[in-house]
């Protein structure tokens, strides 16, 4: 017996299990991940660690080989 699932967000069917799991197709979860990767950045600091950034007004000024830009 074949279970059909339905996409949560275009309605589309699902036939794969990977798919059933998370509830929306391969176009809706890829536009998914670009909307919520979009909210954050990893920025590399200069000759030390990267800086996990989810706001834009951190990243002003942030190389300090370039002068300061705030």
């Amino acid at each position: 017996m074949a279970l059909w699932m339905h996409c949560r967000s275009c309605g589309d069917d699902l036939r794969d299990r990977v798919h059933m799991l998370s509830g929306l197709c391969w176009d809706c979860r890829e536009q998914a991940a670009k909307e919520v990767r979009s909210l954050w950045c990893v920025v590399p600091m200069h000759k030390s660690n990267y800086f996990f950034c989810t706001n834009k007004d951190d990243l002003k000024g942030i190389n300090n080989k370039g002068g300061l830009v705030k």
